[in-house]
């Protein structure tokens, strides 16, 4: 317990110290978390941790052609350590391989040699980047008699930012890191929950049993009369990519299927069917696989993997899992397993479709200015297509979903959107009518431009490039929403993010979003320079597409008729990279900053209430 007090207090250290340093900083934005997949299991758990965990490393060459050696142990440890706390009731730590005496379950970890591949061709300060992590969790009962060993294996793709130094050799590597450790814990979490029956485990002389987690769609059959039965029996589970069995666009999804062989004999030529709607069906590059020779006692596991289209109709969805023999041998009946797509009455992929209103929700304190320029003033300052019409299109949801009076809304779309008229809204507009019950958003469309040394300017419609002075600086910006005192304020920023043209071939900082005021949260489309990403077939840009989804419903994972900043963030930084990629073969990451701790309040404040909320099917 004290080497695990040490390692936390290690871990604060260098999260204090990363909050100091500004290229940290930004190496931190948009990383993944642990998701909430429910209440803990009612078991003891101790954690024995094999000594390949903390040892995990690998090499890489740097941008300068050096080796580099890359520690990734301690951060898959530490968020396993939490995996289990998140997963269990009680959690006990051990460096070795002794059961305690008062554990229901002992988890060991192995550790296989991280891979990590660099490609050469990018951009300068760009590579892209290939992580792998591969692991084996073995769980065993009080007795020390093992009860399964899973197999963890988590990969990811991301495009290393070389670090702002003079020498700019090294690699920015704690995103990656973090984020592909968050994805091997996350297995285990889920791995675990389908293991253990937090029922049957809870009584008295039980051991732990097969069945579905929160999140998780599961049907055993297990054969209740041994001499007129099958020796087969078959676990399947279904697992979605955030653990709500919502089916949503851009997901990745898993059919587990665990088949047994409780007979005196081995068993071969067992094959396991899928069948499903259509639609999803055909996502699956196999809807049949063989499990091979099954020895007396033992078992396999197979898994049909998935990634859904982007665009789902609405519908409850019912996978059917079968076991067939060649040899003849009984087979126990199929299994169904159900779960939802996303059941607002509106397409998915209209987001023009207005939303009705919902009845009885008001926020008369609350605010929305929302900026969109889709041209300006100086004609070859290229403009976002889409960007007035993003503008509106928020103020509408914010009026009909989120509460917010119309007369609490300012629309500024182009050559209303001069700097006079930013400046009037946030210095005279607002202020007086700001109580600290006030939840103020501010929604910019268009573009910004960064000095050289890294300050943010927002582009309005009488801008330009050349000239600071027509510019509108992110710091005024801070200063201004800093006097309001509000309850919450929320920037949102969808755009293009330029470099100063005076500076010529010099270096420029990368834009800096977060001011001192840590009261404002900055939700920003997108990471460093260039343009996120606009539609012509959805007629938005990506980053708003998706937060106009979010706000009207999709976003709410607690599925409590709630859509939260918090949940608004997670959505938008799940669904964009995913259909950046998969539609443009293009990289966009949003990015929020502060970077935000889960306890944190803001995260929790309200932005909407949509009135028809998916229902969860249950099997």
């Amino acid at each position: 317990m004290k080497n695990t007090r040490l390692l936390i207090l290690g871990l604060l250290v260098t999260q204090a110290w990363a909050f100091t340093a500004c290229d940290t900083i930004k190496s931190r934005f948009t990383r993944q978390t642990l998701p909430d997949l429910g209440p803990p299991i009612a078991l003891t758990v101790q954690m024995n941790v094999d000594p390949s965990l903390p040892k995990a490393e690998t090499q890489y060459l740097d941008s300068c052609n050096r080796i580099q050696l890359l520690s990734i142990g301690p951060t898959v440890e530490d968020l396993l350590i939490q995996a289990a706390h998140q997963t269990f009731r009680t959690v006990l730590i051990s460096g070795g391989n002794a059961t305690a005496a008062n554990s229901d379950v002992t988890v060991r970890v192995r550790m296989l040699d991280p891979q990590l591949k660099i490609q050469a061709d990018g951009l300068y300060d760009r590579k892209p980047a290939e992580l792998r992590l591969d692991a084996f969790a073995e769980f065993y009962d009080a007795a020390g008699k093992l009860l399964a060993e899973r197999p963890l294996q988590a990969t990811r793709k991301e495009r290393l930012q070389v670090e702002l130094t003079q020498q700019r050799c090294e690699y920015v590597m704690d995103p990656i890191v973090q984020d592909t450790s968050t994805m091997l814990a996350t297995q285990f979490m889920q791995e675990a929950r389908v293991l253990f029956d937090p029922i049957k485990s809870a009584a008295a002389g039980a051991s732990p049993a097969a069945v579905a987690p929160p999140g998780a769609a599961s049907h055993s059959a297990v054969p209740t009369n041994p001499a007129t039965t099958s020796s087969l029996s078959f676990k399947a589970t279904l697992l979605d990519e955030n653990g709500n069995l919502i089916l949503e666009g851009g997901e990745r999804i898993r059919v587990r299927v665990d088949v047994v062989n409780s007979g005196s004999q081995a068993v071969q030529d067992i094959t396991v069917h899928l069948t499903g709607p259509p639609t999803l069906i055909t996502q699956f590059p196999a809807t049949k696989l063989s499990t091979g020779a099954i020895e007396a006692g033992g078992s396999k596991s197979l898994e049909f993997i998935a990634t859904l289209p982007s665009s789902l109709n609405p519908q409850q969805a019912e996978f059917q899992v079968a076991l067939g023999s060649a040899a003849g041998l009984s087979v126990p009946p199929p299994q169904t397993l159900l779960a939802s797509v996303f059941t607002t009455g509106l397409r998915n992929d209209d987001v023009d479709q207005i939303p009705a209103t919902t009845a009885g929700f008001q926020r008369s304190s609350d605010y929305l200015l929302s900026i969109g320029l889709s041209s300006y003033r100086t004609p070859h300052l290229a403009a976002r297509k889409y960007a007035a019409l993003d503008a509106e299109m928020v103020a509408t949801y914010f009026q009909s979903l989120g509460g917010v009076p119309k007369s609490n809304i300012r629309l500024l779309q182009d050559w209303s959107a001069l700097r006079p008229d930013i400046e009037e809204a946030l210095l005279d507009w607002l202020p007086s009518k700001i109580t600290s019950d006030s939840v103020v958003t501010i929604y910019f469309a268009g573009q910004a431009v960064v000095s050289p040394a890294g300050d943010t300017f927002l582009i309005p419609y009488d801008g330009a490039v050349e000239s600071i002075t027509r510019l509108y600086p992110l710091k005024d910006l801070e200063t201004a929403l800093g006097r309001l005192k509000a309850k919450q304020v929320v920037f949102v920023f969808d755009g293009t993010v330029l470099k100063n043209g005076a500076a010529g071939r010099a270096k420029v900082s990368l834009p800096k979003w977060a001011g001192t005021n840590e009261s404002v949260l900055h939700l920003i489309a997108t990471t460093g320079f260039g343009k996120s990403l606009e539609s012509d077939t959805l007629r938005h840009g990506l980053f708003t597409y998706y937060f106009l989804r979010a706000l009207r419903g999709e976003a709410d994972s607690d599925r409590n008729g709630e859509v939260t900043i918090g949940e608004t963030a997670a959505y938008v930084n799940r669904k964009v990279p995913m259909a950046a990629r998969s539609e443009f073969k293009q990289e966009q990451q949003p990015q929020v900053l502060p970077v935000p701790r889960n306890s944190e309040r803001s995260l929790n404040t309200i932005l909407t209430k949509p009135p028809v909320i998916p229902a969860v099917l249950h099997p």
